[in-house]
């Protein structure tokens, strides 16, 4: 991943009527990286895709894909492959016709593109259905089928526009690992757009934040997760405890905005005495009273009222050593590391 950016977007916007979907987008994909672009439903991501697919035209900016700016071509003739939500396989045709089309269309001879669209088959290991219609096959091997026949034309760029939301949550867990081995084996770029940060953290090289049409931040999974740079991405990047106004005050001891992740916090009975390895004593406390306590398999989601501040989350790992739930209504202690405190700027208005 070096050399040229394989997409490059410098001042992108797009407009609907007094609506500005997307607002002046700077953005450089790496070659061979996934990329994913995440927000909420709105927040321009889906736009951005489109420009660069050429479904759509921007109102001002430009798109550069592999050097050349394509901003006013047409989107056959940009070397990029889409992959939609609804697959859109055409029902009468077998599996490896529906891969084999667009060869077909590009007028490749008939033996070859067999050859090729049942190489684009095996890479998804789904071979064994190509004489199959896609009425035959589950939600899970549609996807394949539909990512085969985007890879069979050899783009040098493959858009995702949120290929995985139709699917159930155990489906969608094993073609997230699924997909990712398959950009490996392709070895080109990947750009995913998702409004589901749980699956843009697991798959992504690097991740665009999308809010009100622009970048909100743009890092890799970890700088997303542990080092948010805004209260709009550590509310929407996984779960986040925040403090503002006075609650920061009168428990972080500082003015301004801050989050604490809730697999950060520790809850103790008294916060000045350590228990075995719980080195507690001495550090940031709050009193508060527990309101429930979530039993979730590998771990315990205790919510805490604290008596000077919110309503925080509390993530206890379940190792074994506690065997009983905390009481509803029971006092206790929450505690946390200066270190675990991350200071925020306000969102993008």
């Amino acid at each position: 991943m070096s050399g040229s950016p394989t997409i490059r977007l410098r001042g992108l916007s797009k407009h609907f009527g007094g609506v500005k979907a997307v607002d002046a987008v700077d953005l450089d994909v790496r070659a061979g990286e996934f990329f994913s672009m995440l927000g909420p439903s709105g927040s321009g991501k889906t736009t951005v895709l489109r420009l660069v697919a050429g479904f759509e035209q921007p109102t001002s900016g430009s798109v550069e894909l592999f050097g050349d700016d394509v901003t006013a071509k047409a989107a056959f003739e940009r070397d990029v492959s889409t992959v939609f939500q609804d697959y859109a396989l055409f029902p009468h045709m077998t599996v490896l016709d529906n891969v084999a089309y667009g060869l077909r269309v590009r007028g490749v001879r008939p033996r070859q593109r067999r050859e090729r669209a049942l190489q684009a088959l095996e890479a998804v290991q789904l071979a064994h259905a190509a004489q199959r219609k896609p009425t035959q096959l589950s939600g899970g091997q549609r996807q394949r089928v539909a990512l085969a026949r985007a890879s069979v034309v050899e783009p040098k760029v493959m858009l995702l526009d949120e290929p995985l939301g139709a699917l159930d949550l155990k489906l969608r867990e094993q073609m997230q690992v699924e997909l990712k081995q398959i950009q490996r084996n392709l070895g080109i770029t990947f750009v995913f757009v998702t409004h589901d940060q749980e699956e843009a953290l697991s798959l992504s090289d690097r991740v665009a934040v999308f809010n009100n049409g622009r970048i909100e931040q743009l890092g890799t999974p970890r700088e997303l997760y542990e080092n948010p740079a805004s209260l709009f991405v550590a509310d929407f990047v996984g779960t986040s405890n925040l403090f503002t106004d006075e609650h920061a005050v009168r428990l972080i001891g500082r003015q301004g905005a801050f989050s604490i992740r809730p697999e950060r916090l520790r809850l103790v009975t008294d916060p000045h005495a350590g228990a075995g390895n719980d080195t507690s004593g001495g550090r940031p406390s709050a009193p508060g009273t527990v309101v429930e306590s979530i039993y979730v398999g590998s771990a315990v989601r205790c919510v805490v009222d604290l008596d000077d501040g919110p309503r925080v989350t509390v993530l206890e790992h379940n190792d074994g050593s506690r065997r009983e739930e905390r009481v509803r209504g029971g006092r206790i202690h929450v505690v946390w590391q200066d270190d675990d405190v991350v200071a925020l700027v306000p969102a993008a208005s």
